[in-house]
């Protein structure tokens, strides 16, 4: 059968939240096959266990937040992609903070520390959802889609009106099939505008916010010594940003994401919207490797099997 996964051990990092701008420890362990992603708020007392549901998003306005009453814990986009694209499925994430740390803006770190851990098989099928017909929603000139396809694949294209941006890639697609997660996806940073930082600021927000964990820019140029990471940063970001929201659902996607102008809401709704109908999608198993697409097969996966 084709396996589920999870870390070979427990490795910890400590970061800097966006936010609060304090130091936030956290802590990624082992966790049991069908636990999911959970993230726990140890400082909370008791602590409060928030598994990863797109029912328990409340929250994308700046960021993507699950919560379960009022504990909350937000920025989980940025790790859920890397657990996403590295293909763990069950996973403790424990953090002493109600944000995971930005570290620096993009999934590389929190690949990094994966797979210092070590990504290993379990014993029990991992389960995928297929989605059989397309799925959409819309608000006004932004939308997000999914459509059936046997793979994962996701298709973006962004729209700013800034001219740094204009400047660089508008559209990107990244096929699983041929590429892999750390080629492609997990070093695009998260990007921000000086005059929205200044504003977040005085609200109290986007503390920890700075050159060495976004892309900045002010009207017209992009702040960074060093520039850009790659042409198609900015649309790679929106990317990740994606992976990390789909993975909220549990489970990995068959299926081909398309969006326009998409955001973390957005890409809540499409979640929800695909659940609020059975017809359009199906939970699948498969006998073994050779079966699954070649988009999922490990690419960094211990041959040691987990408990």
């Amino acid at each position: 059968m084709f396996k589920q996964r999870t870390l070979g051990e427990s490795v910890a990092a400590v970061g800097i939240g966006l936010h609060s701008g304090r130091k936030v420890r956290l802590v990624l362990r082992p966790a049991d096959p069908d636990t999911g992603i959970v993230f726990r708020r140890v400082d909370l007392e008791p602590p409060v266990d928030i598994p990863a549901h797109p029912l328990n998003v409340n929250d994308t306005r700046m960021a993507t937040t699950v919560n379960v009453g009022r504990a909350a814990v937000s920025t989980i986009e940025h790790l859920m992609s890397a657990f996403s694209g590295l293909g763990v499925d069950n996973c403790i994430v424990e953090v002493n903070a109600p944000e995971i740390p930005i570290m620096d803006g993009s999934g590389a770190s929190f690949v990094f520390l994966i797979k210092s851990a070590k990504v290993v098989e379990q014993e029990a099928p991992r389960r995928f959802v297929r989605v059989k017909r397309p799925v959409e929603v819309r608000d006004g000139d932004k939308l997000a889609r999914l459509e059936p396809h046997a793979g994962f694949k996701l298709s973006f294209e962004i729209d700013f009106g800034h001219p740094a941006i204009d400047a660089t890639a508008q559209t990107a697609e990244v096929d699983f099939s041929r590429e892999s997660y750390e080629d492609a996806v997990c070093r695009a940073r998260t990007f921000g505008f000086v005059q929205d930082v200044e504003m977040l600021r005085r609200m109290g927000l986007a503390q920890g916010g700075s050159l060495h964990n976004a892309i900045v820019m002010d009207e017209f140029h992009i702040l960074n010594e060093k520039g850009l990471r790659a042409d198609d940063e900015f649309v790679k970001h929106k990317i990740l940003d994606a992976m990390g929201d789909l993975y909220v659902l549990g489970a990995p996607l068959l299926a081909h994401y398309r969006a326009v102008k998409s955001g973390h809401g957005l890409n809540n709704q499409l979640l929800r919207a695909l659940l609020a109908e059975p017809d359009a999608w199906e939970r699948v198993e498969f006998e073994n490797a050779e079966a699954c697409p070649i988009d999922f097969w490990p690419k960094s996966v211990s041959q040691t099997s987990g408990d």
